[in-house]
Order: C-alpha cells, then structure tokens, then sequence
C-alpha cells in the first residue's frame, strides 16, 4: 500500500482533442505537449493519465511515441494510468476497432509503466449534449441490454491481455451503461469475473443528473469493495420535490454535495488502494484539479497516521 505523500494523484489532461487553431492534437508539434505537461507539472503533479479525449497514446506513430516518451522524461511526470472514454468495445459500427485501439493501449501502458487501463461503454455525444451548457443536460446513449454478454466477453479478452503484463482493466460508472448504477456495475463486474478487473467508482457522473438518484453514501458502500482505479470529482446537486426540478454544478472536491473525507476514509477502510485522478469541468480546471489533489492528500496523511 502506498504511503499518502507517495500515493498517486494523477492529472487528466483536459485541454481537449485540438489545438488553438483547430487542428488535432495528435498532431500537433511536441512543443505544444510540452507546454501543457511543463504546466500539470509546475502545479506539483507527478503523474497524470492521457485519456484519449487529449492525445491518444495509442494511435501515435512510433516515431511521435518516442517524441510523447522524451517529453515525459524531460518534465519528470509518469503514467500512472490510461483512460479510454467514448469507445465503447460493442459499438455498433465501430466495436472490432475500438476493441483493437484498446489492446493498442494496454501495451503502451505497459511500456509506459502505468499499471491500469480505464474502459467504459459510452459513446459518441449526441447533438443535443454538444449544444447544452453541460452535456450531462441532455439524455445521451444507452447501451443495449442485448450486448451485455458480448461486452462482458471482450472485457475478458481485454483483462487477460492486461493480466499478462501486470496491469489491470477498471470499469467507469456512466449512466444509461452496463455500468450505469451501483448495482449494475457491481452485476456487470461480477459477470466478467476476471482477476484484473475492478470498477472506477466514479459517482461523480451520477449525481450530476438532473433525475431522481440514491442517496451517494449509499452507492460508494455498494461499489468501494470493488474499486481499483478512480476518476474522482464532486458537483453541487439540488432537489425540488415540489416540482421535480434539479439542478447540479461542477465545484472543487471540498465544496460539492460528496463528503469525500469521508468517503475517502470509508474508501480505505474497505481496502482501496488504487490511484485517483482529480478530473473537474469549466473554470480552471486543471488549478482545481491541483487543489484537489491537496485535498485528496490531507486526507490520506490524516487516514493513514
């Protein structure tokens, strides 16, 4: 188990798929990568995961993978995970190749030393969520209770193929997925039944919705037995029973509707000793994400005295 002053506390790298200009970032020169790791890195972060909404690792050429390698060993920072977001292995079209980009990445993550692969079964934004001010707004996929045992199976494949090289797959809680509640995680989780697979209790993506949710306390005691990687943020949230309104708000960890000093504590209690990764939407968020790492870290120096 990691001491709290080594524990991991990653960055996510949310600048987005372009650049300033519009073009993809996968492309562009190593210098604008180096910007943007010299700052997660002056913000006193060591690691951070490259999830494939920023540059993804494992569609670069091997030429710009030795240009991604040199800039991590410039800066000092290290992979302590890879998330894939919206490339779900049972995609209707693009499943056979999503399921491949996958694989790609497990043996870069391996090669970069990063000990997990985050999947989950989202898809693409639709319209509606690109317009709205926040995409949770909208009603987007919903995975078809018809591909669970086919999802389960690639899983599989996708674990063992991580087993091999010591790393581990988490599953992300998103809504409307196989993963989409505490139970069904749990369901989908033990449906797999592989060693190298846990669950990313990220109810963060729950209590944002603007639909009736149990209480979060009551979810994490569900999923925290299970957990092995988490993507970790924190929202406002509001409730109108009179008129069955909602309304939530993304805020910094110490600030939103989830006690996380307790629930992180509870989180040790039950044995998670997985990395975090501090993820925050709109403003500054790569100066919250900083601030929640500290917060995220006074937590584990006073758990774990």
């Amino acid at each position: 188990m990691y001491t709290a002053e080594g524990w991991p506390i990653a960055a996510k790298m949310s600048w987005g798929p372009v650049t300033d200009d519009g073009a993809p970032i996968a492309d562009a020169p190593a210098e604008v990568w180096r910007e943007q790791l010299i700052q997660v890195a002056e913000l006193g972060f060591t690691c951070f995961d490259p999830m494939d909404d920023w540059v993804p690792v494992a569609d670069l050429s091997a030429s710009r993978y030795g240009e991604f390698k040199g800039l991590l060993k410039e800066t000092g920072l290290s992979v302590t995970a890879i998330s894939i977001g919206r490339n779900s292995v049972v995609d209707a079209q693009n499943g056979d190749e999503n399921l491949a980009r996958i694989h790609r990445t497990i043996e870069r993550a391996s090669d970069l030393g990063a000990g997990f692969v985050n999947i989950g079964f989202l898809e693409d934004l639709v319209p509606a969520q690109k317009k709205a001010l926040w995409f949770w707004l909208e009603d987007g996929f919903k995975s078809n209770p018809d591909d669970k045992m086919r999802a389960a199976e690639r899983t599989r494949e996708l674990a063992d193929h991580a087993q091999s090289l010591g790393l581990q797959i988490s599953l992300e809680m998103y809504e409307d997925t196989f993963c989409g509640t505490a139970d069904d995680a749990i369901d989908f989780y033990k449906t797999v039944d592989h060693p190298a697979v846990g669950i990313n209790p990220d109810i963060g993506n729950l209590i944002r919705l603007h639909r009736p949710m149990p209480p979060y306390q009551e979810m994490f005691e569900k999923v925290l037995p299970y957990a092995n990687y988490w993507h970790i943020k924190n929202y406002i949230r509001d409730e109108d029973p009179a008129t069955g309104s909602f309304m939530s708000a993304p805020v910094p960890l110490k600030y939103g509707t989830i006690n996380y000093r307790a629930i992180i504590r509870r989180a040790l209690q039950l044995g998670y000793e997985g990395p975090f990764m501090v993820e925050h939407y709109g403003s500054d968020w790569l100066g919250v994400g900083a601030e929640n790492a500290e917060y995220i870290r006074q937590i584990l120096k006073s758990a774990l005295r």
